[in-house]
């Protein structure tokens, strides 16, 4: 088989890009390792900022998030038992956020891409590997129902997650990685019930953060801070639930509607860069090459902007015969990767208990929300970082 550009991984960036790419007129193929049931079922991130709204417009999949997505202008801090909101659009001159969960997002660029015909490569299990990408040549092999098959191509991209194949390729002597692992973790449930709330509630409590989120006007997701040693199996829903009652304030508690978990899972939490972004002719793009915490709503975003920047470098190639995005791809994606690495360091570090600060930390975090909440250059500040910083 042969391609333009063979794509490793068929979650949000792989399949975005695809799509990218398509418009643009650039031939690719999709290699995942997983089947398509299991990339869907994947619980992920929810909120997107506009880039990523934008590119999915772009693309042509952004009629069902436009209808059912619903935009944001503000979010809520609580802290000392109070909430305290802040607009978002107002000071960020009229910024918002949608929240539309990664799940659909991934079923509509999956419809699209099949509905066009794209080959898309489903359950090459651990068989891909890559190769020549150091020369003018690459080329991907995978085994599939006991037949190998290559992909030669002009480029990689490697859009297959924290875990896959595409950074673990790259040349160790020219790889660096920087990581920080977190103590904790979020416990999540997603459930039938309305939201506490409009907007997202960001807790600081003296038991640990929480987070009431949704994915529609009936659909919540809901998360508690738990240590990071502790196993789904140990939290019935009963207890989940009363245990996010006391990290709400009096009336989210009243109005607190809950129900049985449609899925119930323990995220760690950490933050790691990899550097560089690209390996002559491999680029990697989304969590192969970084992941950040939840708690800035980040990662999705994150792997949008390297899309982005990397359908952008591939097309002027292949139309202008320009290298220059090419080249510089991995400095551009790296500068934004590590302002949205601080950001969601920040925010994490802000919000959660940490063992080892005890009270004296509490005390500071209290302290510093409420500094927060009552200057606008740091309200706007952390609007901006949240809506996303401009490309």
């Amino acid at each position: 088989m042969r391609t333009q550009v063979a794509i490793v991984g068929a979650g949000p960036s792989g399949l975005l890009l695809g799509q990218l790419l398509f418009k643009a007129g650039v031939s690719n193929v999709i290699v995942e390792r997983q089947s398509a049931a299991h990339v869907l079922s994947r619980i992920r991130a929810g909120v997107l900022e506009q880039v990523a709204v934008d590119l999915l417009d772009e693309c042509g999949v952004g009629a069902r998030m436009r209808r059912e997505g619903l935009v944001h202008h503000g979010i809520e801090l609580l802290f000392k038992g109070a909430r305290h909101r802040i607009d978002m659009h107002g000071l960020t001159g009229g910024k918002s956020v949608t929240v539309y969960g990664q799940t659909e997002v991934t079923h509509d660029l999956m419809d699209a891409r099949q509905a066009q015909g794209l080959e898309t490569v489903y359950d090459a299990g651990d068989t891909v590997t890559l190769h020549d990408f150091d020369g003018t040549h690459p080329k991907v092999r995978y085994v599939k129902d006991g037949a190998a098959h290559e992909i030669e191509c002009d480029f990689i991209a490697g859009c297959d997650g924290f875990h896959g194949v595409s950074r673990a390729s790259a040349p160790a002597h020219l790889l660096k990685t920087y990581e920080k692992v977190y103590p904790f973790g979020w416990l999540g449930v997603l459930a039938d019930v309305p939201p506490v709330s409009p907007e997202l509630i960001y807790a600081n409590t003296e038991r640990g953060f929480a987070l009431c989120s949704m994915r529609s006007h009936t659909r919540s997701r809901y998360y508690v801070q738990v240590p990071s040693q502790d196993k789904v199996e140990s939290w019935s829903d009963d207890a989940f639930w009363n245990e996010l009652r006391t990290r709400l304030d009096p009336a989210a508690r009243e109005r607190l509607i809950t129900g049985p978990s449609i899925e119930k899972s323990i995220a760690p939490l950490r933050s790691f860069v990899a550097e560089p972004m690209r390996f002559g002719r491999l680029f990697l793009a989304g969590d192969a090459a970084h992941i950040v915490p939840p708690t800035g709503a980040k990662g999705l975003n994150l792997a949008a902007t390297d899309v982005r920047y990397l359908s952008n470098a591939l097309v002027e190639h292949y139309r202008d015969r320009d290298s220059h995005g090419i080249d510089h791809y991995s400095e551009v994606c790296l500068r934004r990767v590590w302002k949205a690495v601080r950001f969601s360091w920040w925010f994490t570090s802000l919000m959660h208990k940490f063992p080892e600060t005890g009270e004296f930390g509490q005390k500071v975090q209290e302290a510093e929300l409420d500094y927060l909440v009552n200057s606008r250059a740091a309200s706007t500040s952390l609007a901006e970082n949240y809506v996303g910083l401009p490309l």
